[in-house]
């Protein structure tokens, strides 16, 4: 189906993506390397592309047509004249050869860059002029805009992007109040835009860290939840295509990515019937819009017969047979069965019952009676579904009872005991985000909840361990890290206090308190109790739930009796002292 080689890639890739949407992916590859580089600078870059390809389609045989499409694009960026002036030690990748030249040049990619100013739109007025005298140009500034700003983004999101900002200027124009239709429509998208671009970055670091094992057993877990009617062999197939997809969008080859995308999209529109009866509407519209559409759509509903799997996966004598015949590919299928069945599960719980009865397996299929250890396999594997049940139960009872405060300050005292090394501000961060899952997935129906919640945590969690890598936080982090994507979560969950941390000596400069709390909004006002808390946690992680109260209504009443007084200043200064004084002998930390 998509074995065919070329003998010129670049002029099979403009063919097929024709000449529109080939300059538009060139300007998202240049834009999305050269984040510093102007409109009109790389336009230059995009047009001596296209030529090339022009000259490829026309003699497949000229020079230059056998090269693969990312060196192509990294000798164009390597020609760019004083690229060292403004891009420094990036032009040294230049020097490499691929592919160790394009793996440089990614790790120069910054995400939210702070040297681009936020995007101002222009006048309602001057921006339709615009849009209906100049379509080309003006849509060529929207896709550059948004590809420097979002350098991890794949372009087929970018083109789709572009394709709903469209829309949104043909129906807004056409409104008595153009800028408060656009600031509604352009916010939305933009939001889109931050929230995929998150996954599609999640996507790639996952792949470069646990490898395409793990990636592909996760992505099967989700197709096969999806398109529960589809056989194996089916998702099997398009698996391999969208980690081929994949691989290319993170190494930054967009053209190819692009191109491979559009042939999965259509196979899969070809087929409907096979894979969902959810995707009729997507396949009916434009080629860039389908694909997100189809990511966007809904599970389909599962075969009403399915059979029950303990026959075949527990009470078969034959199983480790089975086993040991094909690991990997007994196992997936096992994934495939398990996930078609269970749509209201994560793929990372899928991923760890697959791993719980691999180990069973392991060991059972080396003893005398195999049957009769894995017999239990179902209690054995129950553990990790009620487990994971109960952290989504507990957490979104704790925040239906008590508000997001109270959750984010139960978060804040769990997680800074668990990392007392992180600095207070990356600690109500990480605590914010969590709480932001919280209140995004707590609220939907059951049969969903789990899916939101570790998806997103799993998001968390990356970006915490990624900031580990640069900066070790301590062995406990570290560990769960890189030990095992699936078990990532239930790590995190379960970890203790960090047992080998020393605090650092009491700082009393640590614990000032400003009269324009009084001021303040609640919110404010929370946040610095908050961290108040964080910080007493620091000089002391084995403290107790009892403790935590104590301290925290001292501060509520310091500042209920200040805020009172004519002089909140000198009143402050006083309870501030008493109030540290009373938690340093609530805690018993020495002076």
């Amino acid at each position: 189906m998509w074995t065919e080689e070329h003998k010129s890639e670049i002029a099979h890739r403009y063919n097929d993506l024709k000449e529109e949407t080939f300059k538009a992916v060139a300007m998202i590859t240049f834009a999305q390397y050269l984040q510093r580089c102007s409109y009109e600078g790389l336009s230059k870059l995009v047009k001596d592309v296209v030529d090339l390809a022009q000259k490829c389609v026309a003699n497949e045989d000229a020079p230059e047509c056998t090269k693969s499409l990312p060196s192509i694009f990294l000798d164009e960026i390597c020609k760019v004249e004083k690229l060292r002036d403004s891009y420094g030690e990036m032009a040294d990748c230049c020097s490499k050869a691929d592919p160790e030249r394009n793996k440089c040049f990614l790790s120069f990619k910054v995400d939210k860059p702070d040297f681009i100013q936020p995007y101002q739109r222009p006048a309602a007025d001057v921006i339709c002029k615009e849009y209906q005298d100049n379509r080309v140009s003006f849509m060529g500034h929207f896709i550059y805009s948004v590809a420097r700003r979002t350098p991890f983004l794949y372009a087929p999101t970018i083109l789709n992007l572009a394709a709903d900002y469209e829309h949104a200027l043909q129906s807004c124009c056409k409104e008595t109040d153009v800028d408060a239709c656009l600031d509604e429509k352009a916010g939305a998208i933009k939001e889109k835009a931050k929230k995929i671009s998150l996954k599609h970055q999640h996507s790639c670091e996952i792949l470069d860290k646990f490898g395409e094992r793990t990636f592909q057993a996760n992505k099967l877990a989700l197709l096969s939840q999806k398109y529960p009617k589809a056989s194996y062999a089916e998702l099997i197939k398009i698996l391999q295509k969208i980690l081929g997809i994949h691989k290319e969008c993170c190494e930054g080859d967009m053209i190819e990515c692009m191109d491979d995308n559009a042939e999965l999209i259509t196979y899969m529109c070809s087929k409907q019937d096979v894979f969902s009866s959810k995707i009729k509407d997507c396949c009916a519209k434009p080629v860039v819009e389908r694909s997100q559409c189809i990511i966007e759509s809904d599970f389909d509903e599962k075969p009403a017969d399915l059979p029950s799997l303990v026959e075949k996966y527990i009470q078969d004598k034959e199983v480790c047979k089975s086993f040991e015949a094909g690991h990997d590919a007994f196992l997936s299928e096992f994934v495939y069965e398990y996930s078609r069945r269970h749509p209201e599960f994560s793929t990372q719980l899928i991923l760890r019952v697959a791993k719980g009865y691999e180990t069973l397996l392991e060991k059972c299929c080396k003893t005398d009676n195999p049957a009769q250890c894995y017999g239990n396999a179902q209690e054995d594997l129950n553990k990790h579904i009620k487990e994971t049940q109960d952290v989504v139960k507990t957490n979104c009872d704790l925040l239906a009872t008590h508000g997001e405060a109270d959750f984010l300050k139960a978060l804040l005292i769990r997680y800074t005991k668990k990392m007392p090394q992180v600095s207070t501000d990356t600690l109500l961060e990480i605590g914010k985000k969590m709480t932001a899952v919280g209140t995004k997935c707590c609220q939907l129906p059951e049969n969903k909840r789990m899916p939101c919640a570790e998806g997103y945590l799993s998001i968390v969690i990356q970006e915490m361990c990624k900031k580990q890598e640069t900066t070790p936080i301590n062995d406990n982090v570290s560990h769960c890290c890189s030990d095992s994507y699936a078990y990532r979560r239930p790590c995190f969950t379960a970890m203790g206090v960090d047992t080998k941390y020393v605090p650092p000596a009491f700082n009393p400069d640590m614990f000032s308190f400003d009269e324009k709390l009084c001021t303040a909004a609640p919110a404010k006002r929370e946040l610095e109790q908050m961290k108040l808390l964080v910080n007493l946690i620091k000089r002391k992680p084995q403290m107790t739930e009892e403790q935590i109260k104590t301290i925290a209504d001292g501060f509520t009443a310091m500042m209920d009796k200040c805020c009172k007084q004519s002089d909140i200043e000198t009143c402050l200064g006083e309870e501030g002292a008493n109030l540290i004084v009373q938690s340093r002998a609530t805690l018993g930390i020495g002076v």
